[in-house]
């Protein structure tokens, strides 16, 4: 049978033996009683790591994001990200549906907006507009390519939410992966966001969940709302107990994924039907196909030697590399492709 060798996503990895292992071995109880060990245990493990002062254990990023939202905001208000956050692009509509806000869309850079083009989106103080309340950060930005921001750009951007009165929120689901390649900290990050969605699911390799960050008041309130979306999971320390152990060993091996994914950049724009790429500084390869392919072409016929990825529109292909590419299926897609 042939071994599949599968790009669509970081979120398809399974769990190590050893992590399995952990799983097997954890402590858990109700914790909607707040009774699962596990889950403290991973909760705190997270806050203490941003510096921040409370988490919370959700199943989803997109939970984890929808419910800070919802925390932030009241119905009405207006929440300012880039076009191609994941929080409007691919979370069902849920800042409409959840929280009643509006959105204000920036065209930014590979999913990067600046701290003038925030300043800009702020509504004036009309009764005929929304309210500005929130600003969105997504680091890595997926759409761009796992692109990551410029930390002094954040803080640019923190300072106008302070002096806006805005709150500050960061969709961190691929945040490890940047803070690998840009060789920053994570307190440096909880200094500056009012809270941050980390997901355990993508890069760092557990079956499922995200954790949201906060002070304490925050995740109070937060804890109230992921009861109402129906997110209040009991013995989830079997879960909690594969994100302590991917915080505490899963982290610094991202930069093998990133090593990985510019091998297979590389190569691939040695080819003809390649145009333009988007620049690779993480885990994600977004190029154009051209030519003698389409991307959808190109997708089918890597698929019949076992590689799998998306065409994420009628002229790019999107790869992303994770802890269950190996050396070796690297260099046989590398070799696929030079085949073509």
């Amino acid at each position: 049978m042939q071994q599949l060798i599968d790009f669509r996503s970081d979120t398809v990895t399974k769990p190590s033996p050893a992590m399995q292992e952990a799983m097997f071995k954890a402590k858990v109880g109700d914790d909607v009683f707040g009774e699962d060990p596990s889950v403290n245990e991973l909760e705190l493990l997270a806050a203490e790591m941003f510096g921040m002062e409370s988490g919370l254990f959700c199943p989803s990023g997109t939970m984890t994001n929808q419910i800070a939202i919802k925390v932030h905001t009241q119905p009405g208000d207006e929440v300012i990200c880039d076009k191609m956050s994941h929080i409007y692009q691919y979370e069902g509509g849920g800042i409409a549906f959840n929280s009643l806000c509006s959105s204000k869309l920036i065209d930014g850079d590979r999913g990067r907006i600046k701290a003038e083009q925030v300043l800009a989106a702020i509504n004036p103080d009309d009764i005929h507009k929304p309210l500005s309340t929130l600003v969105s950060l997504e680091n890595t930005a997926n759409r761009g390519g796992g692109s990551c921001y410029n930390f002094t750009e954040i803080q640019k951007i923190k300072e106008v939410c302070l002096q806006n009165n805005l709150k500050f929120h960061l969709d961190g689901a691929r945040l490890f992966n940047a803070l690998v390649a840009k060789k920053e900290t994570p307190k440096q990050y909880g200094e500056v966001f009012d809270s941050i969605s980390i997901c355990l699911s993508k890069g760092l390799g557990i079956p499922a969940g995200s954790v949201l960050l906060g002070k304490k008041d925050f995740i109070k309130k937060a804890r109230r709302v992921r009861k109402v979306f129906g997110g209040g999971m009991r013995q989830a320390g079997f879960i909690a107990a594969a994100g302590i152990y991917a915080l505490q060993n899963n982290i610094d091996r991202l930069a093998i994924d990133h090593q990985h994914t510019q091998a297979i950049a590389n190569a691939l724009l040695t080819k003809d039907f390649v145009g333009e790429m988007l620049p690779v500084e993480t885990n994600i390869v977004i190029c154009e196909i051209k030519g003698r392919f389409s991307a959808k072409e190109f997708s089918e016929k890597m698929k019949e030697k076992g590689i799998l990825f998306f065409a994420i529109s009628p002229t790019q292909i999107r790869m992303v590399l994770h802890l269950d590419i190996t050396k070796e299926m690297v260099e046989k897609t590398i070799q696929a492709i030079k085949e073509l």
